[in-house]
């Protein structure tokens, strides 16, 4: 019998392609959005104010609905949930671009602000479908691939805007890239991919997981033999991509979400999401007034501010392809690369604030992109140690819920600081990025122990 057309390899590149391609794209189409926003809220004749309730809705669902809807995917699976997302993200965007009053306007971001979730879900496969080991590698990649679409996205969507219609028709630009998108997701091998993921995992007990977080919920056994639950025997992961019944009774979904997220709030992770709140702040801070601070420091004009944010811009998309060789220099030892980038972070920042010349500012930025970078990635892949693989749905949704809870905070630190100095809001940044420090010098050892206690029994 001849070789199969499907095999593993093959199909293990075929999806990683897509994810980082799909990531570039669904940046890309989102970027292209994101800067006309306000003018397109102030052209239907919104008030300041009523610009930034409008601006705020976004972020208050994504808030709330990214533990929830990470969760979910972990239930029904990454594909159903996947083209969910996507759908429904597509028909926001469409909306938005047929939008000629506010009101229009609030409606066609609601299912953005609920359902625009689809990066984090391609997080959470990609956890599924590599090894422990390989995953900071194939995660600086895909972060990667994104800040080059989200580099690209504002020149495409500046041009379009130049033209009459110019919002409607990036709108609907975006639209089309999220329905082609679900194509993509649609025409994937997953039922393939899936079994020779259970094949492979069988003999091995890659899949450690600490904490509470390691037990799976109960689905629904009378489902057909193809959505009965991974968690066979020991070692062997619940794939949470794998093909359920996304139309088995609702109660019994929120049931199990409702299970999941109640396991993460009682497990003890709360370092980790302190130190992401702590430095995703920071890094806010330090962003947040940045060209005026430039402007009145070093009487710098937007213009080349403008360029500064790009070169460090390019610089982060470069370094996610540094990741994958730092983690093997550190022997994958996450914490301790996840404390040296921190203390970088935090140094950076200082040095920025304390700058007496442009020169500085353009050192410490191209080293804070690299950090950042990095720092980005570990925290991801912490999580994930901790929690286990097959809750990643659940713990990378809480990751982003807690980044939007900073997104709420920085805008008030930020303009607090400003009524100090110039340098207020990075000045804060540092102390922010201080206390992140000394958790992680304080918690450091206890996750170390914890990991070498799991491999001993492993």
């Amino acid at each position: 019998m001849g070789r199969p057309f499907w095999n593993l390899d093959w199909i293990l590149n075929w999806f990683q392609k897509y994810l980082k391609g799909g990531k570039f794209f669904d940046l890309f189409g989102v970027s292209m959005i994101i800067p006309l926003l306000s003018h397109h809220v102030k052209a239907l004749g919104a008030s300041p104010t009523v610009a930034g309730i409008v601006g705020s809705t976004y972020g208050v669902l994504q808030l709330f609905s990214s533990t929830i809807v990470g969760s979910w995917s972990d239930v029904v699976g990454r594909r159903y949930s996947l083209l969910t997302c996507l759908l429904l993200s597509a028909f926001g965007y469409g909306l938005l671009g047929l939008s000629t009053s506010i009101a229009l306007f609030v409606l066609a971001r609601i299912p953005v602000g609920l359902f625009k979730h689809s990066l984090s879900i391609c997080r959470a496969l990609l956890s599924d479908l590599v090894s422990e080991t390989e995953r900071p590698l194939v995660m600086g990649h895909f972060n990667a691939a994104s800040s080059v679409g989200f580099i690209l996205g504002p020149v495409v969507g500046g041009y379009l805007t130049e033209h009459e219609g110019g919002f409607y028709l990036s709108s609907l630009v975006c639209a089309a890239i999220f329905l082609l998108n679900a194509g993509l997701v649609w025409m994937l091998p997953w039922s393939e991919t899936l079994n020779h993921r259970i094949d492979a995992n069988s003999n091995s007990n890659n899949s450690k997981s600490y904490d509470k977080l390691k037990n799976c919920p109960v689905r629904n056994h009378h489902d057909h033999s193809s959505s009965t639950t991974a968690c066979g025997s020991a070692g062997a992961s619940c794939w949470g991509w794998r093909d359920t019944n996304l139309l088995q009774p609702a109660w019994r979904q929120l049931t199990s979400v409702l299970v999941r997220i109640r396991m993460l709030a009682s497990s003890d992770m709360w370092d980790v999401f302190l130190v992401r709140l702590l430095m995703a702040v920071a890094i806010m801070l330090y962003y947040s007034n940045f060209s005026l601070a430039m402007e009145e420091r070093f009487d710098l004009k937007p213009k080349v501010t403008g360029y500064l944010i790009s070169y460090s811009s390019m610089l982060g998309a470069l370094a996610g392809c540094l990741v994958g060789p730092v983690t093997h220099l550190y022997g994958n030892k996450m914490s301790a690369l996840l404390l040296h980038s921190t203390m970088l972070t935090c140094s950076l920042i200082f040095l920025y604030t304390t700058a007496p010349n442009v020169w500085q500012v353009l050192l410490t930025s191209t080293f804070f992109a690299i950090s950042t970078t990095i720092g980005r990635t570990c925290i991801t892949d912490l999580e994930l140690q901790r929690g286990g693989a097959q809750a990643s749905g659940t713990l990378i949704g809480a990751g982003q819920s807690v980044t939007a809870v900073g997104r709420v905070l920085a805008p008030l630190l930020s303009g607090l600081a400003q009524e100090f100095s110039p340098c207020g809001p990075p000045s804060l940044g540092v102390v922010l990025a201080l206390i992140a420090v000394g958790l992680l010098l304080i918690r450091t050892p206890k996750w170390d122990s914890k990991a070498k206690v799991k491999d001993k029994n492993h």
